[in-house]
């Protein structure tokens, strides 16, 4: 299984999810744990548009400062 970083950002009282390599795959949270919780569906999705069109799934960038969602 593949270890993703995940970026959260501050946005108007809630947190914005990205993940570097996937950016496909956006949501958000109203808290932190919301947004973390909320990254693990956002970034199956990314992922299924890879799966469907039938492209490699991007390789996930070791950056040890961000948290990483499986």
């Amino acid at each position: 299984m593949f270890d993703y970083p995940v970026m959260l950002s501050p946005d108007n009282g809630a947190f914005l999810v990205t993940f570097p390599d996937v950016p496909e795959a956006i949501t958000f949270g109203t808290t932190e744990a919301e947004a973390l919780t909320m990254a693990v569906d956002a970034l199956e999705s990314g992922l299924s548009f890879y799966v469907d069109a039938r492209k490699p799934l991007p390789v996930p960038s070791i950056l040890p400062d961000l948290p990483s969602v499986r």
